[in-house]
């Protein structure tokens, strides 16, 4: 079910379960945090060098739909791939799926924006992160 493009495996550990031993809801989100933080590097880019540039991405609006549960010591693929691309936002479709039998489990739809670190209005995200992003969509 996982979609072609950039994934980040990720396994489940005690500390992402709740008392049944069942992935809860909101380390879905971390994982395809995880994963968006992943492709950022992936392009040759990282949060600190970014914050240097005064550049941020916050999340504007996220989207999660659940399907089916992931369980302790589960292997992951966590998928974060662009679906809109413009100056100042990017807009990610992102899925989490089980190796073991390509189940999916969760996916989100995420709306990131690109803002000034000191102000943290809008502003266009560097155009050398731009333009991979945009050969890499």
């Amino acid at each position: 079910m996982t979609k072609p493009g950039f994934s980040l495996p990720v396994r489940v550990y005690y500390e992402d379960t709740d008392a049944g031993g069942v992935v809860y809801y909101v380390n879905y989100l971390k994982f395809m945090e995880r994963a968006r933080t992943e492709r950022l590097r992936a392009l040759g880019f990282n949060q600190q060098e970014l914050a240097q540039l005064n550049t941020l991405f916050v999340v504007h609006s996220a989207q999660a739909r659940y399907h089916a549960p992931a369980r302790l010591d589960d292997e992951l693929q966590v998928t974060a791939n662009v679906s809109q691309l413009k100056r100042a936002r990017l807009e990610f479709t992102q899925q989490v799926s089980r190796v073991n039998d390509d189940k999916l489990l969760c996916e989100g739809q995420f709306v990131i924006a690109c803002i000034a670190a000191d102000s943290f209005k809008p502003k266009a995200m560097p155009s050398a992160l731009f333009d991979m992003f945009q050969n890499n969509v």
